[in-house]
């Protein structure tokens, strides 16, 4: 959050040259971060709503409950069971926000850096080749380290009442805001070949830090419990939001092949971002975690999907 993205986002800031061949992925990048919080909020809004449904079986078991009690030891008469910490269910309910947060990241933020800008370029021509990386380049700033970060700290953050002026605080001091300026004003600079090299190769020391908080995390899933907290925003993340997009672009009369680069990148996994953010923000690692995880695995079935529909 604080050193390794802000050095990617300088890095790419400053290799792109955004007077060229922009078209106009950054409308339709923005499009899809609109998109993916709207999906966010009606999928959460229809979880909450299947949790808090009365349950038929509660009257019904009225009478075994009652038996149940009448027939428990006294308080003291034996030992209480505590499980292990690995084994202690979560304490965040789908009426925190944390989770909230973690939910609506999850499901519009995707990693197009990592993941897109590796997997794309190999799948189209090289006309459209600069919309992948405008894509990229607007979805960190304008969604990752923008909007993602105000909605980080409301549904973080927020929970202790944090007025909106500290929120609006916390997205302009985002690093990789400031990196990306500074990139995109380094570019009439001419730096030693030395100093280039570095700073390329500094990028890809991030991957395997961020690796590395992945794998932590990862580590702490329960199974099924943790993994199908993520199934709603997986699906919406690389299949729902993709496919909406898709369909307002070839709408609007765009050529297929622009439209796949849309579709590509707009339906890459949850990025790694969210999981930092929920790090950074006090949100719900577990969510981030899980649905990196089942988008990732996801994605190898919708990419040939794309490319049979838009190919």
């Amino acid at each position: 959050y604080w050193v390794g993205i802000p050095v990617e986002i300088f890095a790419l800031a400053r290799q792109t040259h955004f007077a060229q061949n922009t078209g106009l992925a950054p409308l339709y990048t923005v499009i899809a971060l609109g998109l993916g919080l709207g999906l966010a909020l009606a999928g959460l809004a229809l979880v909450r709503w299947v949790v808090t449904a009365p349950d038929t079986t509660t009257v019904l078991n009225s009478d075994r409950l009652a038996q149940n009690i009448a027939l428990a030891p006294p308080p003291g008469s034996e030992a209480a069971s505590v499980p292990p910490p690995w084994e202690a269910p979560s304490t965040l309910t789908w009426a925190d926000k944390p989770r909230q947060g973690s939910f609506v990241l999850a499901s519009m933020l995707s990693n197009t850096g990592f993941v897109g800008l590796a997997i794309v370029p190999s799948l189209v021509s090289g006309p459209y080749l600069g919309w992948a990386v405008f894509y990229s380049v607007t979805h960190n700033v304008v969604g990752t380290y923008g909007l993602g970060v105000y909605l980080a700290s409301w549904f973080g953050r927020g929970t202790h009442a944090q007025s909106r002026w500290q929120q609006l605080r916390d997205v302009v001091t985002v690093p990789s805001l400031w990196a990306f300026g500074l990139g995109t004003a380094s570019q009439r600079w001419l730096w030693p070949s030395l100093v280039e090299d570095a700073l390329q190769q500094s990028v890809w020391l991030v991957i395997p830090v961020a690796l590395v908080l992945m794998g932590l995390r990862l580590s702490r899933l329960q199974g099924w419990s943790s993994l199908k907290l993520a199934l709603l925003p997986a699906t919406l993340k690389v299949l729902v939001l993709p496919a909406v997009l898709g369909a307002i672009a070839l709408r609007a009369g765009l050529p297929r092949e622009a439209v796949l680069v849309l579709v590509l990148m707009s339906g890459m996994p949850s990025a790694f971002a969210g999981l930092i953010l929920a790090e950074e923000y006090e949100l719900d690692p577990e969510i981030a975690a899980a649905s990196i995880a089942l988008s990732t695995g996801g994605l190898m079935m919708t990419i040939p999907l794309w490319l049979l529909v838009l190919g």
